[in-house]
């Protein structure tokens, strides 16, 4: 079953050639289902870029996925055209009184900030807030689901002396969870940041558990069942060229940065990168999507009940 998407969001043409289902809202209203309804919040500058990639691995599910696209109310990207900004996404002020199945909080490059010094922080926590009555589960990523665990639990982000960067080995900790369902024991996972989250620290919280984790990088994968969320703090939605696309943004900036590890075949940049974790991502998504479909209510109005 297809990702219900407008036909002229970018995401409709890529998807599309790359063989993903997706139907427009005329098709869509002409099956007698409820899709599910799940929505972007979408943090990162390259807008476009982002809602591809996470439309792609939720639209690869045999269920029917409303696709909604949410920004921050008071805060403008510079990064992306305002008229895409206009025709495709509405502010967090607009949508506070509907339900959505599923609840997707983005990254942002902002890492080095303290979180009550981000400029809509707090806004953010409103949203982080609002999911515990109008969305039945929320999966936050990178600095996403730092936030959400730092709100709701009070764990730290800590600064990193040197940014992990690269695609490191990941140990599957739980593989009897339903959100690990057809995982292999190890896993590679692409890695972009310049902060960590610490294992004992969350071991510590209340409630959490972690799914997945790696002893260069640390967590990556928590569980928070109370709070219906699962947080990752690495990037298993990045396209083939993402790391790349970075690597060569800082190398022409003249940022020190270091080749991103276990990223291109012997670790030479003149290589295309190999994508060794496109499975697994749309595993991991597939079965978070599942998980919703299984225990989400059928009316809506008693999502958050």
């Amino acid at each position: 079953m297809p990702i219900k998407i407008p036909s002229t969001l970018p995401a409709y043409d890529v998807l599309t050639r790359e063989g993903v289902m997706v139907v427009d809202e005329e098709l869509a209203a002409s099956q007698d289902i409820r899709p599910l309804r799940i929505a972007l919040l979408n943090l990162m500058p390259k807008k476009i870029q982002t809602e591809t990639q996470f439309a792609r691995l939720i639209g690869a599910t045999p269920l029917q996925i409303e696709f909604s696209l949410i920004r921050m109310s008071e805060h403008n990207t510079r990064n992306t055209a305002a008229e895409h900004m206009e025709s495709f996404y509405r502010p967090f002020s607009e949508v506070t009184e509907e339900k959505f199945d599923g609840l997707i909080i983005t990254g942002a490059p902002i890492e080095h900030l303290n979180f009550d010094e981000v400029g809509y922080w707090d806004e953010l926590q409103q949203v982080m807030d609002w999911t515990q009555t109008n969305v039945h589960s929320t999966f936050g990523v990178c600095w996403g689901g730092m936030a959400m665990i730092n709100h709701f639990h009070g764990v730290q982000k800590h600064i990193l002396d040197k940014k992990a960067f690269g695609c490191f080995r990941h140990r599957n900790l739980a593989p009897a969870s339903p959100y690990l369902r057809g995982f292999s024991d190890d896993c590679v996972i692409p890695v972009s940041r310049w902060t960590e989250m610490r294992q004992a620290e969350v071991d510590a919280a209340t409630g959490l558990r972690t799914l997945l984790g790696s002893d260069e990088v640390g967590p990556c994968l928590v569980e928070d069942v109370a709070h219906r969320a699962l947080y990752i703090f690495n990037h298993f939605e990045y396209d083939s060229d993402t790391l790349k696309q970075e690597y060569d943004r800082d190398v022409a900036a003249g940022t020190e940065i270091n080749v991103p590890m276990n990223y291109y075949p012997n670790d030479d940049p003149s290589q295309p990168p190999q994508n060794r974790w496109r499975s697994h991502a749309h595993l991991l998504y597939g079965n978070w999507i599942n998980e919703i479909y299984q225990s989400t209510p059928f009316d809506l109005a008693k999502i958050g009940t």
